[in-house]
């Protein structure tokens, strides 16, 4: 009976969904006179080793590395620590190892996408991000002089906000990048949705926040990775100063340990042991990092750094919705996740940085954010026409303009009609005509 009535049901649904006859299909005949997806992908692939042919024999001629006004393309800056007021507008070199190696959590998407097109490894030296730089630089070493009295204003906490495209990713990477140099500590978050989207969650019973088991495994394992990596032998000889047990909850895909809802934390632990347990032990993977952020409040001996790319997205709602009623849900707010909530908040005395990135839809936000200072926000510049000049100049050197179409009158259209976006420039300029 029950096998008649599926036929039947199966039948009907065929039915109802072919009302018209289907168009007898004809065979696909190439037309010989458009190429195909492997013949434009074959001279792509042949223009680029061209390309790269071209400027394997440019680096020959250093006369390319001069702009017309006697300016150097390049800076001689050994490193990001170096570089100066004279070096703006300028392109500082790197290699693929030492970012790979400096910053390992991965490059952000507008940095990966200059790289390709332009086939170099170089960064544009902007005034905003040595500002950025000379901030922090400040917080740990302070001037003979007095910053105030010269109308700079020194913050520990710093929110990049401004216009989509405007390098604030690639500014907090470079950041980092310096920090690291420096020997600083540097907790780096180049993704701050993740932390509120996909997985699974649960409200943890004692906190009464939404604990959210495979971003905490999948970021403590990047944290053994990548945090413990620049400053493992330091980390081992700091101490944990909070020996509170911390809560455990639901591993990753394990659920609920059946002994057991604390781990204790014996004194003598070294903040390098509290990482490697959150590994080791997915239960405590939550609550290790938590802890960790309260412990980097109690680190004296070295500077630390925490900074969150997508900051935006710990102020709105998550992907994560509430059961209230059989028919309805609630939206989980941000704040309410656990991770969330602990790194967050930027009123204390740590240095922190956050950058916003409109890329990932979340709305304008109000001025006044809840826990952020009110002056934190700092707002990041598109390219004015000192740092178009010199990037259209850099792409031309890197031939991804064409040198017969190179003038003054078409990067300055380009600029203007950008309006100074980084990304929409250099998608424009190989059009230039």
């Amino acid at each position: 009976m029950l096998r008649s009535l599926a036929r039947a049901a199966a039948t009907h649904s065929q039915r109802s969904y072919s009302s018209k006859a289907p168009k007898p299909t004809t065979p696909f005949k190439p037309d010989p006179k458009k190429p195909t997806a492997t013949a434009a992908a074959a001279a792509a692939l042949f223009d680029e080793q061209e390309r790269l042919r071209q400027l394997a024999a440019d680096e020959k001629n250093p006369s390319l590395d001069v702009r017309p006004n006697g300016r150097p393309l390049f800076s001689s800056a050994p490193s990001l620590s170096h570089l100066s007021r004279n070096d703006v507008c300028t392109y500082f070199k790197l290699t693929k190892d030492a970012l790979n190696a400096v910053l390992p959590e991965g490059l952000p998407v507008g940095m990966t996408n200059e790289f390709q097109d332009s086939l170099r490894t170089a960064l544009l030296v902007r005034q905003s991000f040595l500002d950025l730089r000379d901030n922090f630089r400040r917080v740990v070493d302070p001037p003979m002089w007095s910053s105030n009295a010269k109308g700079i204003k020194v913050r520990k906490q710093v929110v990049l906000d401004g216009p989509v495209s405007c390098g604030k990713s690639i500014a907090l990477a470079m950041l980092v990048q310096w920090a690291r140099e420096e020997g600083w500590l540097v907790l780096y978050v180049p993704k701050g949705k993740e932390w509120t989207h996909g997985g699974f969650f649960y409200k943890h019973p004692q906190t009464g926040l939404w604990d959210t088991p495979v971003q905490a495994e999948n970021f403590i394992k990047g944290c053994r990775m990548d945090f413990l990596k620049y400053n493992e032998s330091y980390l081992k000889e700091l101490p944990c100063q909070i020996f509170d047990p911390i809560p455990l909850g639901e591993g990753a895909g394990v659920g609920w340990l059946k002994d057991a809802d604390s781990l204790a934390i014996p004194e003598g632990t070294s903040l390098y042991e509290l990482v490697k347990t959150g590994v080791e032990q997915t239960h405590a993977a939550v609550g290790v990092i938590v802890r960790l952020r309260k412990e980097l409040s109690h680190v004296k001996d070295m500077p630390v750094l925490i900074a969150v790319d997508q900051y935006n997205n710990w102020f709105t709602f998550s992907e994560y919705e509430e059961p209230v009623t059989i028919r309805s849900c609630r939206p989980i707010h941000a704040r309410e996740l656990t991770m969330v909530n602990a790194f967050r908040s930027m009123k204390h005395n740590d240095m922190m940085v956050g950058a916003f990135s409109h890329s990932t839809a979340v709305g304008k936000l109000r001025q006044d954010l809840p826990d952020v200072p009110v002056d934190a926000r700092v707002m990041f510049p598109r390219y004015n026409l000192d740092e178009a000049e010199a990037v259209c100049h850099y792409y031309l050197r890197q031939r991804l303009i064409r040198r017969e179409a190179f003038s003054e009158e078409n990067w300055k259209k380009i600029y203007f009609l950008c309006n100074g976006n980084g990304t929409e420039i250099r998608g424009l300029v190989p059009f230039m005509r």
